[in-house]
């Protein structure tokens, strides 16, 4: 019970000052005029993914367990296109796809070609080459989501200076100071930092006292915790009219995930992290290629109205599919 407490505890100081982290973040980038196109939009999905490379460096310099930081972030990337359906929900007047922004296609390539990077790693496991205790995946990620940032920002640069000017994402925020704004940033940072390094830890004893290992527990009630800053964004800037900026947050934020791996992957320094984890965080690789595929769909055939209840077809399949997922891992909880 009191495992369980401190779960709740956490998550709930995670959600406010998620929150609050990236109010106060959006203050700082208007202040400051990097906030109003790419830069902003960067910012937001690295902003919304503290908690996610927060946990995964405890997880592997502190606490020495790699399945949760491993499967935080898979399942986050799996969590955060599942987001996407609950967008639908929100977003009551047509499906979230119709007249998006065709941009997306961009991040979404990326974003499958960074989680391929991982999911092929995972399956060579130990024979993946490596440099030193750092797996060859590492630079590979690295030099990938560069490229992908560098693409993005050219690609994007013009449209979203011109739809954020003309859609008002952000709000003006005259009655908060610079100085303000840089010390509340602060004290949130600070707070999801401390709650992010104990998460690790009382999920290892989660997933140990309810037998649901730590594979499950990362790739589903970790991962779920550290997502809720993204679903509070994504949620605000979709009642705003903001659904570019919403999709593209979610497609960031993966971008952001993985690279938290390779992060990961140089602070483990037993050997190459993903020689040290069980075979199915693969499956939730699996899962999240197909759901952004899902997304590519959606994004080049959309729909006109939706078809089932309030979402659209695709949508509901990335609900289906974050089931699967579920499914599966606690089917193989105890393969670790």
């Amino acid at each position: 019970m009191v495992l369980w407490l401190e779960f709740v505890f956490c998550s709930a100081l995670i959600v406010i000052c998620g929150s609050r982290l990236s109010k106060y973040g959006d203050v700082i980038a208007e202040k400051t005029g990097i906030g109003r196109a790419w830069i902003g939009l960067i910012l937001m999905a690295s902003i919304t993914s503290l908690p996610e490379l927060i946990t995964g460096v405890s997880s592997v310099a502190v606490v020495g367990v790699p399945n949760i930081a491993v499967g935080d972030i898979m399942g986050s990337c799996v969590y955060n296109l599942a987001i996407l359906a609950l967008m639908d929900v929100v977003n009551k007047d047509r499906p979230i796809f119709q007249r998006a922004y065709k941009g997306h296609f961009l991040s979404s390539g990326f974003s499958l070609m960074l989680i391929s990077i991982v999911l092929a790693s995972m399956m060579l496991g130990e024979s993946m080459p490596s440099i030193g205790h750092v797996g060859l995946y590492t630079p590979a990620i690295i030099i990938t989501y560069v490229v992908a940032v560098r693409a993005v920002y050219f690609y994007e640069k013009a449209f979203f200076s011109e739809y954020v000017e003309t859609a008002a994402m952000a709000p003006s925020y005259e009655d908060i100071s610079f100085r303000s704004a840089v010390v509340h940033y602060l004290i949130n940072a600070a707070i999801i930092v401390m709650a992010a390094t104990w998460l690790p830890s009382i999920a290892d004893g989660l997933g140990e006292l309810t037998g649901l290992g730590n594979t499950f527990m990362g790739s589903v009630m970790v991962a779920m915790t550290t997502s809720l800053p993204e679903v509070v964004v994504s949620i605000a800037a979709v009642r705003l009219g903001a659904q570019d900026m919403a999709i593209a947050n979610m497609l960031g934020s993966n971008m952001f995930n993985i690279l938290i791996l390779g992060i990961d992957d140089i602070l483990y320094t037993r050997g190459p992290i993903f020689s040290h984890i069980g075979p199915s965080h693969a499956v939730t690789g699996l899962i999240a290629i197909m759901m952004t595929a899902v997304v590519v769909i959606g994004l080049t055939y959309p729909k006109k109205k939706k078809t089932f209840v309030r979402i659209g077809w695709d949508t509901l399949w990335l609900s289906l599919l974050w089931v699967l997922n579920i499914v599966i891992l606690y089917s193989t909880r105890g393969v670790q």
